[in-house]
């Protein structure tokens, strides 16, 4: 059937998704994909992912459909080498080698449709010593040295949640792989598989730092270096209130209107002068202390000096810059950031809420031209409580385990 492409939908309007459920950075790709305006169908499976919140309040489950599957089940993969047949791209992310037991690894979908882009999402990658390991966001950063460069000098690595493994060194890898082979599919007619890695990636995010070590401008120990707080006018302190200023002054005319503003600039010891820093972060800390974080937040307000408050979730959509860019949205009475990056020619928007397990089978099956869903498939299961994303995983199965 003729795909049309619908005016300010995006532009990944037109392109089809097929995503098999899982949890973190594939899922949270899917999303990239369907916040571009990619048409994402959400196979889900029946009972849910395992590690997952109420569907209700998934929102990187917006934008997307849903149709429920058991893969374990007689007809189940046929269903889903059926929806592969007619898309651009599928997602995935099992252990290496659950796809292709279940009958929906890459062999088996390029079958059916060449110009596949088969995406793989998954921690230690395809292959290698750990592929077949259990894991989490936490101990792949731990092993590519990223982890390590995080936190202060006299104490154990700081953990940035699970933001730097899995969304930036796993989902934001693989929807570039995606593209660049969708690009390379439309041009070909031949599609690929990405093999996206968080290991790869966050690996890749510290190019520049491999670079400056290799320099000799970066010391192999954390908090002990320009840009990873070692450095007290690249930090954060604390303020009179127990809240906290963050500071990126590193240019010398910055430094100098900044150290102005902050009332040290006859008492600031020598910006350059490595050995004076601990007494440089001490003057800058008992100034900081000295009022509540608003206080300094208004007196930084208009000015070059790079500082800026320390923001809670809760607090950053209120922030007038925030607010005025409209970064974060409201849709279905959940606030949420809003689609990033912007485009001039296809805006794109939060059109649809979470996707609810099963709830678009019937639309799916008329938009893509496929059979009509058996009358028994199972209904959207009950909403899940929340569970911790380091609870432990089931063992490896047909079904998505941790990467």
């Amino acid at each position: 059937m003729t795909r049309t492409r619908t005016s300010g939908a995006g532009p990944l309007a037109g392109v089809r998704v097929v995503e098999l459920a899982g949890i973190g950075p594939g899922p949270f790709a899917a999303m990239l994909l369907a916040d571009l305006g990619a048409d994402v169908v959400r196979v889900d499976r029946p009972g849910g992912p395992g590690l997952a919140i109420d569907p209700a309040h998934d929102v990187t489950n917006r934008n997307k459909r849903s149709v429920i599957v058991d893969l374990k089940a007689p007809g189940g993969p046929a269903r889903v080498l059926d929806l592969a047949e007619r898309a651009d791209v599928l997602v995935e992310g099992y252990r290496p080698g659950v796809a292709e037991r279940l009958g929906v690894g890459p062999e088996a979908c390029h079958a059916r449709n060449p110009r596949l882009v088969y995406g793989r999402m998954t921690g230690w990658g395809q292959d290698g010593p750990l592929a077949q390991r259990a894991g989490h966001d936490i101990g792949y950063i731990a092993l590519t040295g990223t982890l390590g460069m995080i936190g202060a000098h006299d104490g154990p690595p700081a953990v940035p949640a699970n933001l730097l493994g899995d969304y930036a060194g796993g989902s934001l890898y693989l929807v570039v792989g995606i593209l660049a082979a969708l690009h390379h599919a439309r041009a070909t007619g031949t599609g690929q598989v990405v093999d996206a890695a968080i290991v790869d990636g966050a690996a890749h995010l510290s190019t520049m730092i491999h670079g400056m070590l290799a320099a000799g401008s970066w010391q192999d120990r954390r908090g002990s270096n320009l840009l990873d707080g070692g450095c007290p006018f690249y930090g954060t302190y604390e303020t009179a209130d127990g809240g906290h200023m963050a500071v990126g002054a590193l240019e010398p005319r910055f430094y100098a209107e900044f150290t102005d503003l902050l009332g040290i600039p006859g008492t600031a010891p020598a910006r350059d002068d490595p050995a004076r820093w601990p007494e440089l972060r001490e003057a800058i800390a008992a100034r900081f202390r000295t009022r509540t974080r608003d206080e300094w937040a208004a007196v930084f307000a208009d000015s070059d000096a790079c500082v800026a408050p320390v923001l809670s979730l809760r607090e950053a959509p209120h922030h007038p810059h925030l607010a005025a860019r409209a970064t974060f949205t409201a849709h279905g009475g959940i606030t949420q950031p809003a689609p990033a990056p912007r485009f001039s020619a296809t805006p794109t928007a939060v059109r649809t809420g979470p996707a609810r397990p099963g709830a678009d089978a019937d639309s799916v099956a008329r938009d893509w031209d496929l059979p009509k869903p058996p009358t028994d498939t199972p209904g959207p299961p009950a909403a899940v409580p929340e569970t911790p994303a380091d609870a432990p995983a089931p063992a490896p199965s047909a079904r998505e385990t941790p990467q």
